[in-house]
């Protein structure tokens, strides 16, 4: 039996940071945000966990690729709100060449030798 959970959480793990970024490229947003819009986008197969978001996000925010200042969010309750900054969108632009690279060399292994059977 395979636990869809782990299978997540080794995915999750590596690709967290890059998740966070492409999320922030859609405008400023507080953690519980940013992790509603990466489970929604990818129709729950990534959940971040508060005990992985908010590190990372502190993270990213070392790294200079994101930044935050404390806001009104839109229930009234004062929010970390996390914007994605120039060196941020650079570096989403890098990963993304990166996953498109191996997306396409996984897709490639996984079809050789299809035609040849």
């Amino acid at each position: 039996m395979v636990d869809r959970r782990a299978d997540r959480s080794d995915l999750l793990q590596g690709t967290l940071d890059t998740l966070i970024l492409q999320t922030l490229r859609w405008g400023p947003a507080h953690g519980y945000r940013i992790s509603q819009a990466i489970g929604a986008a990818s129709n729950d197969v990534f959940r971040v966990e508060t005990g992985s978001l908010y590190p990372a996000l502190h993270r990213l925010e070392k790294r200079g690729f994101v930044r935050a200042e404390w806001k009104t969010s839109e229930n009234n309750q004062r929010a970390k709100y996390y914007r994605l900054t120039p060196a941020g969108r650079r570096h989403l632009t890098q990963e993304q060449s990166r996953w498109d690279q191996l997306v396409a060399a996984m897709h490639a292994l996984m079809r050789a030798g299809e035609q040849e059977g």
